[in-house]
């Protein structure tokens, strides 16, 4: 099994993936990265638009993935099946939220998206259920992801955002539901299929280029003034947010699985509203504070080991077919 698993993901893989510190490592760095992503779009769409914004994330992503691949001397994966199920998952994982997220956060607050994409875990443990892949929910498991839940609704206030927020959070909600079923897509279809993640999360990017591309003349056309901040900001959104982040996301399903990955979802609120009341001076009281408190308590909860039977234990091991 191991030197299967070594074949799949490589040296580097099954030491991080199936080593417990490791795995933490991964999580942290996860949660900081992801949950930085909402500032960075905010930063963003201060100068250019959500197509833009999008576009711009894509490409410098792609080109950074295509080359830790080619360092790492790999290949993009060949084959017309292999292909359509990128396709598939770069829509779902990359074209459609990045693009849900620049929209949205045109109205809301970069907090508040990252609070919204904390439903994430939701969508995803209901389309395991639907799936067949998430079987049968012990009771401090879905206490974990109900608490989780009430601490994002504390949070958001719905009955208070509803009155600015609009499109704008539905938007985000979409982009929240769109990972959770791209996260499922990818533990079913991609990972274990013998291919490196760093190649399928590379070709991935390459294909939501193409996918966003198509938008351009909606939106995406309007003259830029590229300032050096702007593209700082762009770069960090691109390398950091996007190509750093979606490669350990990645390699996170491989290790935890589709519906743990989502879990890291609880974690960006505390992440996402700390950075915009620092950086960009968004509010904060007593609420969000007890929220996120709230939060981490659920994710804690969630990530509980207590009480899994032996299938469990093994259906979170790294699969190792495809």
């Amino acid at each position: 099994m191991r030197e299967r698993t070594r074949e799949i993901y490589g040296r580097d893989d099954v030491q991080g993936g199936m080593n417990g510190n490791w795995t933490g490592v991964r999580i942290g760095a996860l949660a900081l990265l992801w949950g930085s992503t909402f500032l960075w779009i905010e930063l963003a769409l201060e100068a250019v638009t959500p197509v833009q914004v999008t576009l711009s994330r894509c490409v410098i992503g792609a080109v950074t993935l295509l080359v830790a691949c080619r360092c790492a001397g790999h290949r993009l994966p060949r084959g017309r099946s292999i292909w359509g199920r990128i396709a598939v998952a770069a829509f779902f994982c990359n074209a459609l939220p990045f693009a849900m997220f620049s929209v949205g956060q045109r109205r809301i607050d970069s907090g508040v998206a990252g609070v919204l994409n904390a439903t994430t875990p939701l969508w995803a443990v209901l389309i395991g259920v639907v799936t067949g892949t998430e079987r049968g929910l012990r009771p401090l498991r879905l206490g974990g992801l109900l608490t989780g839940y009430a601490g994002v609704v504390l949070i958001l206030a719905p009955w208070k955002a509803a009155e600015s927020g609009g499109w704008g959070i539905a938007a985000v909600a979409l982009a929240a539901a769109s990972y959770a079923i791209g996260f499922a897509y990818l533990g079913r279809h991609l990972v274990g299929t013998g291919i490196p993640t760093i190649s399928l999360s590379a070709a991935q990017l390459v294909v939501a280029t193409v996918l966003t591309a198509v938008t351009v003349p909606v939106g995406g056309l309007e003259p830029v003034d590229v300032s050096a901040r702007t593209l700082i900001v762009v770069l960090v959104l691109g390398v950091v947010a996007t190509a750093a982040t979606f490669h350990l996301t990645y390699r996170n399903i491989a290790a935890e699985g589709a519906t743990n990955t989502a879990t890291l979802g609880y974690l960006l609120p505390v992440v996402s509203v700390a950075l915009g009341v620092a950086v960009l001076g968004e509010d904060f009281n007593v609420r969000l504070g007890v929220g996120m408190a709230v939060v981490l308590v659920g994710v804690a909860v969630t990530r509980s080991r207590r009480g899994e039977t032996p299938l469990e234990v093994e259906e979170r091991q790294p699969t190792t077919q495809g």
